[in-house]
């Protein structure tokens, strides 16, 4: 049922676009007829609320210290999982972190930043899928801060440009809360004219 909602979510907050016409020109530089905007979904604390409640169910069997992931992408989600967990019962506690996509060039340098620490277990997150290029510029960020990831988590996988495969191929198992399948079945019905 939650999965469902959320879903529905994704079309009640102009999250999802689907123009087979024109399309969408994607990160990755290829064009697709859908666009999936996590940023505009978890700007609405029902949806933030919903996600969370779907993640810790799909991660409760695992051990990690922190959940994290590329900016800008990651943050609203890898926070939205540790306020979830924590205030729940039996509440857990995940620290956060995010990878920035360049190191800094002043301050202390670094490119991650949050509360990890070394030899710390973590949850690579990030909101959509389609090559799995964030994921694994997260993944080589997390293994050079002496991090471990054995799973990651996305809110859509697009099921486009084999992202999944590319992912595991790392050795990395992908958690997938939706599928591209799941919010193209949500579509409302179009009222009679």
């Amino acid at each position: 049922m939650y999965k469902e909602q959320l879903a529905a979510f994704f079309w009640k907050y102009e999250a999802f676009q689907w123009d087979p016409d024109e399309g969408f020109l994607l990160a990755s530089g290829k064009k697709s007829p859908y666009y999936v905007d996590c940023r505009a979904l978890l700007a609405h604390p029902d949806a933030r609320w919903l996600v969370a409640t779907l993640a810790c169910a799909a991660i409760h069997h695992l051990s990690f210290e922190a959940v994290g992931g590329l900016e800008m992408g990651a943050i609203p989600l890898a926070t939205a999982i540790s306020d979830y967990a924590f205030a729940t019962q039996p509440s857990r506690i995940y620290r956060t972190f995010f990878v920035r996509k360049q190191a800094k060039d002043h301050g202390l340098g670094k490119r991650i930043e949050g509360a990890v620490n070394a030899n710390d277990r973590v949850l690579v997150v990030d909101d959509v899928l389609t090559s799995g290029g964030s994921i694994l510029q997260a993944l080589r960020a997390v293994e050079e801060a002496k991090l471990h990831a054995s799973h990651a988590m996305v809110i859509v996988d697009r099921q486009e440009q084999d992202g999944k495969h590319t992912v595991e191929a790392e050795g990395v198992s992908l958690i997938s809360l939706l599928t591209l399948d799941d919010l193209k079945s949500a579509r409302p019905a179009l009222p009679d004219s």
